[in-house]
């Protein structure tokens, strides 16, 4: 390995939400444990280098007043879009930034919904969606995904319509890849659910953030590419804070390709006069975005080493546990319903008990999926195994 995927961090006390929280209220880590923090969506690895060298170098002159969005931040942008994602095409006048995808998220459907109007959305539902859509008084329509016979998380497209018909909805949430199933679709899947938005005068968000957290052998495919339609109907939210684990510094992008959707988001966005970037930010991305292809290329090799082994462990070792292994996201999603009924314990147990050895995971019910759990597994192995021995003795039992 070229660059460090292995020193542990102790991130407890350095403003780091995922040591210093525990999402149960009412459960407590036992003495003699340490915490492994496994639940929220950030890395616990050194951030990438370049990353590092981009701040360092701007902090170099020691003022930070106002400034605009440089040439070079938008160039940065395009540069990865189409090194990544086989984008071409893509100005600067198509790109906007957003303080956080769940800002942006938020300025679209204020722009283009009402309060009361459903909201369609894929559950399991990323929570960030789900506090979004009640914090603006849009409730939340949920058209589940199905299992194939290969356990691969599939959309069910007739219900998707079927919804958007009955409900009257004209506006809807992609998330792509997905989270927390790590679905990276197919190119067929995204223009049959184009198809689905389009036929019902849908207009889509589709969140993006996890585009460059890819396991080997899965491509992601911009949602924007597959049809002029889509190119029109789609606005594309992006940002390196996945990617780099730069939540901290706040910085996200949209895409958007139609004048008129873009123009009237934008306005929506600044009327809150608070939807400009850190300046710092500005520089991580572009400092990125330049020269921290080969390290994300590299953590992405690690991610997919750590699921395969979580992977193997719970198929091992936790009998009736059921995971599909994610194509793309750090994320891993159990389906614990059939452990947790053939062993008399309620999901609410089950989590209580992983707490209470220190691995700190997420109840998996906030995203709208019953008896579930999900973990982060972007952190050093050893720590990795660390909590998957812990489960077996502690938890699983």
């Amino acid at each position: 390995m070229t660059y460090d995927f292995t020193t542990i961090l102790d991130r407890a006390g350095h403003d780091c939400l995922a040591a210093d929280s525990i999402p149960f209220p009412d459960a407590r880590v036992d003495e003699g444990f340490d915490v492994i923090p496994m639940w929220i969506a950030d890395m616990a690895f050194p951030t990438a280098p370049p990353v590092m060298d981009a701040i360092r170098k701007r902090l170099e002159l020691p003022n930070f007043g106002y400034f605009p969005l440089s040439k070079d931040y938008y160039a940065s942008i395009i540069d990865w879009q189409r090194r990544r994602n086989g984008v071409e095409g893509l100005s600067p006048k198509h790109i906007g930034y957003e303080n956080g995808v769940l800002g942006g998220v938020s300025s679209a459907i204020q722009a283009f919904t009402t309060p009361g109007e459903k909201i369609l959305v894929h559950s399991p539902t990323y929570v960030g969606f789900t506090h979004t859509l009640d914090d603006t008084g849009r409730p939340a329509v949920h058209s589940p995904l199905k299992r194939d016979a290969q356990g691969v998380w599939r959309m069910d497209y007739e219900d998707m319509d079927r919804k958007l018909k009955e409900h009257h909805i004209h506006f809807a949430i992609f998330c792509s890849p997905h989270n927390p199933c790590g679905r990276v679709w197919e190119r067929w899947e995204i223009e049959r659910a184009m198809e689905v938005y389009a036929a019902n005068d849908c207009l889509v968000i589709s969140d993006e953030i996890w585009s460059d957290i890819i396991m080997p052998g899965q491509r992601h495919i911009p949602t924007q590419s597959v049809s002029e339609d889509a190119k029109n109907r789609v606005i594309a939210l992006y940002a390196p804070s996945k990617t780099f684990s730069l939540a901290g510094l706040v910085g996200s992008y949209h895409v958007i390709y139609n004048d008129y959707l873009r123009a009237r988001l934008q306005r929506r966005a600044a009327l809150s006069h608070y939807n400009d970037p850190n300046i710092l930010s500005m520089h991580a991305l572009i400092g990125g975005y330049r020269d921290g292809e080969a390290w994300v290329n590299e953590m992405n090799e690690v991610i997919d080493a750590n699921l395969g082994y979580a992977c193997d462990f719970i198929a091992a070792h936790f009998d009736g546990v059921q995971v599909f292994r994610p194509q793309g996201t750090y994320m891993l999603f159990l389906d614990c319903g059939d452990w947790c009924r053939a062993h008399g314990v309620s999901i609410a147990e089950l989590q209580a008990r992983g707490v209470r050895c220190g691995v700190i995971w997420q109840n998996g019910e906030d995203f709208f999926w019953p008896d579930s759990i999900r973990m982060n597994l972007a952190l050093p192995k050893s720590r990795l195994i660390e909590a998957m021995d812990r489960l077996e003795k502690y938890a699983f039992i």
